[in-house]
This record gives structure tokens, C-alpha cells and sequence, in this order.
């Protein structure tokens, strides 16, 4: 690995940074002055939905001050075990050089393909993409206790996913519920959470039936992916296998799902939805469809939990047809705002997306080479300053700068090898 060096303006970017943070925890704590502060957080351009969600979800959203400027991270990295991995890796992160440490193992568990970082970042969760768990068709999730200094992981204990190969999972806003979507069983299931971190036994279990246009990838339900909006009340279920966008009336205190009025948002038939983000602002929702190679922009409807497609756009560079061998991964929304991500396996690139924050709609800035072989995820450091793409089938993870005024990407230089890796999480490691 080679050091980069840093432009001599890069401390005032810094602490520009630092500046920022310190007024939205001033503008947030200002509770007696509701006016002032929708004022100071529109200057700066903070979604005031932040402020009117729980505690716990808001503290894990926006970093203290200076984060993403001058904080260590600690970097886990989930994995399909095999040859060269034996399950969750870690990383040390410094934001002010951006350069990744040497990974270590962090815990053995069995192909945990995605991971979520509880709101007090002292637990992590691992979705175990099996087949079969107990000796049932299920597969399995696994709770963890993070050492922040170490960033060796303990576990606490495991429970049924409630379908087969779970493939994503994602822990509620108020740190009550963890809800894992089902891959292979077409279905998603919410587990309540207890005050140590540990799984309680399921308490809602969905079934997902249908199919739609391509009949060897949707055949039947494949969810692939749940996450909980901004306010918490609603619950996102991408199905790659049903081209919907599946909504769920979300409630924490008892970890249940209800079928929402609408109960979906389709897709262009054939389309495969497979993640989305939501934008900071909580009015716009960013879906990345597998198998079309597009990136659907819808605007949402927050009281509704509605999405209303407003623009559905390739992810590859222009005039670039989708081959058999392309398909698309992960995607995220950079926070200011301004900027969405989206990773293209086959085409091994990273796509770049300005956001029009005044409709949502997207503008392709590039595409920009991963150095590695199929990018199945890729994470932004808390700060926004650096992108990590992690190479499935190169075992390796690859640092990228991000261009704050264009949202563009270079290499930093930066590579370190982790087998099969497969998911990006960042954690603040303990002073």
C-alpha cells in the first residue's frame, strides 16, 4: 500500500467538518426554540425527520463531532466462508488518512453475507446465508457483542432466520427489533431485541407469494432486502422476485409487521429489485434492480409509507448494453445528499448518481473501476469522504476519495485482501 498525500487544504476541510457537526447537535438540543432550529437546519441542509426520530436512531445517523473528520473506525467485513474466509473480518480506519488497516478475524461463524451494527454500536448482527439451520430449511441470525478497542467480536447466541438463505437484515431505529429478509425462502421475519443484545424468538414471520416475467430468476419470492424509514413506522422489503417493493407498517415496541395500505410499489417487470437507500431528506427512495442493470428513483410519501416512481435509469455508462454476465449489488446515498452509489458486478464498476434534491430525479456523473472483480457492496465512511468496494470474487477491498463538490471517486492507493468479502460496516472503535 502506498501513503497518499493530502491537498494543503484538507485541515480546513476538516475542521468546516467539525464546525458542521457542532451546530447540528446545537440546532438538535435547542428543543425551546422549534423555529430557530428548523432555520439552522435547513442551512445546513439536515433533514428535520432526523430530529423527530427516536433518540437512538438519530444518534446513530449523525456522528459526533468531528466523526468522519479525525475518528478511528473500526471496519467489519462480511464474508461467504470457504477457502480463504472463516467469517467476520475487521479493520482499523483512520477517516483523516483513509487508509484501511491490515484485517484480522474478528469472530468464526459461518458465511455471514450481510451485517448491521446496532444504534449503540455495541452490538453487531450477522445474517448466516445458509440453507439449513437446526436442522430445519432456515438459515440463521447471530448476535455479537463488539469489543470498540479490539474490534474482536463475542457471541451472545443465534436464532432461526424463518426461511433460507438469508441474504440482509437490518436493526430498527429504536434498537428493539432486528427485522432479516429471506432469500431463498421468500420471506421476512422481525425479532425483538433484549437489553444485552441478545435474539428473542421471532415474533412476526411473513410469507411472500407470486412471481414475475424471468422464469428462472422469479420463479416465487425472493426477498432480499428490509430496512425501516426515517420516522420508523414503515418497514421496506426489496423482492427481487416479485419486482415490488413490499411496505409494512412497522411497530417497534412489539416487533410486528402489517401489510401497509398501498402494500407495494412495483418496478419495470423483470427488473429484479435487490436494496435501496433512502435520502437524507426522507422524501425520495433510491431502488437498485439486479437484473436490468437501473436504478428506480421514487419520492415517499413518509405518512403513507407510498412510493411513487419518478425515474427509472441504467447504472451503466451510456450506450453500454446489460450482458449475461452484469448484474447489480449494493447502493447508498452519500450524506449531504447530494450524491448516490450504486455497485455493477460483471461491469466491475461503481456508478456515480448526482441527486437533484429538489425533484430526486438522478444525473450519471461516471462509472469508476472497482480494481477488483465483482463489487458486491461497498460502504461510505461516516464522514462522506471515503468510499470502501469490496471485490467478492478478487478478495479484495478497494479505498476510494470522494470528490465533495462532484461526488467523483479516485483511488486512493489504498487495497487490502479479504476473501470473499461481502458487506462494508463501520463502527467508532474506543479510545
Amino acid at each position: 500500500m502506498r501513503t497518499t498525500v493530502r491537498p494543503n487544504g484538507y485541515g480546513l476541510e476538516l475542521a468546516l467538518a467539525e464546525a458542521r457537526q457542532f451546530l447540528i447537535v446545537l440546532a438538535t438540543a435547542c428543543a425551546a426554540c422549534s423555529i430557530a432550529r428548523m432555520k439552522i437546519l435547513r442551512q445546513l441542509r439536515i433533514p428535520f425527520a432526523c430530529v423527530l426520530a427516536p433518540l437512538a436512531g438519530c444518534a446513530a445517523q449523525l456522528p459526533a463531532a468531528g466523526a468522519g473528520a479525525s475518528q478511528e473506525f473500526l471496519v467489519y467485513f462480511g464474508t461467504y466462508t470457504g477457502a480463504k474466509s472463516k467469517g467476520i473480518y475487521v479493520s482499523r480506519f483512520e477517516a483523516r488518512s483513509g487508509r484501511p488497516g491490515r484485517p484480522e478475524l474478528a469472530t468464526e461463524t459461518t458465511s455471514p453475507s450481510f451485517l448491521a451494527i446496532h444504534p449503540n454500536h455495541k452490538f453487531l448482527y450477522a445474517a448466516n446465508e445458509v440453507g439449513e439451520f437446526a436442522g430445519k430449511k432456515s438459515g440463521a441470525v447471530s448476535a455479537f457483542v463488539i469489543d470498540s478497542h479490539s474490534g474482536k467480536l463475542t457471541a451472545l447466541n443465534q436464532q432461526p432466520s424463518g426461511g433460507d438463505g438469508p441474504c440482509h437484515l437490518a436493526v430498527d431505529k429504536t434498537g428493539k427489533s432486528i427485522m432479516v429478509a429471506n432469500y431463498g425462502g421468500g420471506s421476512v421475519e422481525a425479532l425483538p431485541l433484549k437489553p444485552d443484545g441478545r435474539l428473542d424468538a421471532p415474533t412476526a414471520f411473513i410469507q411472500h407469494h407470486g412471481s414475475s416475467d424471468n422464469p428462472q430468476r422469479q420463479e416465487g419470492p425472493h426477498a432480499h432486502f428490509v430496512a425501516t424509514d426515517a420516522a420508523n413506522r414503515f418497514a421496506l422489503v426489496c423482492d427481487l422476485g416479485l419486482d415490488k417493493v413490499v411496505i409494512y407498517k412497522f411497530d417497534p415496541a412489539n416487533s410486528s409487521l402489517v401489510a401497509n395500505d398501498p402494500p407495494a410499489a412495483p418496478v419495470v417487470p423483470g427488473s429484479g429489485p435487490r436494496h435501496l437507500a433512502f435520502h437524507p431528506n426522507g422524501r425520495y427512495v433510491y431502488v437498485i434492480n439486479e437484473m436490468k442493470c437501473t436504478m428506480t428513483a421514487f419520492s415517499y410519501d413518509p405518512e403513507r409509507g407510498r412510493l411513487t416512481e419518478l425515474q427509472n435509469i441504467s447504472t451503466l455508462p451510456e450506450g453500454e448494453p446489460v450482458k449475461p454476465n452484469y448484474s447489480t449489488a449494493e447502493v447508498e446515498t452519500h450524506p449531504s445528499g447530494k450524491f448516490l452509489y450504486g455497485s455493477n458486478r460483471g461491469h466491475d464498476s461503481i456508478v456515480v448518481f448526482a441527486i437533484d434534491e429538489q425533484t430526486g430525479k438522478l444525473a450519471r456523473v461516471e462509472n469508476t473501476s472497482t480494481q477488483g472483480k465483482t463489487p458486491r457492496s461497498f460502504g461510505l465512511d461516516p464522514g462522506g469522504r471515503y468510499l470502501l468496494a469490496a471485490n467478492q470474487d478478487s478478495d479484495n477491498v478497494v479505498a476510494f476519495r470522494i470528490d465533495q463538490k462532484t461526488g467523483r471517486l479516485t483511488p486512493t492507493g489504498d487495497s487490502i485482501e479479504v476473501g470473499t468479502p461481502v458487506c462494508v460496516q463501520f463502527v467508532p472503535a474506543g479510545r
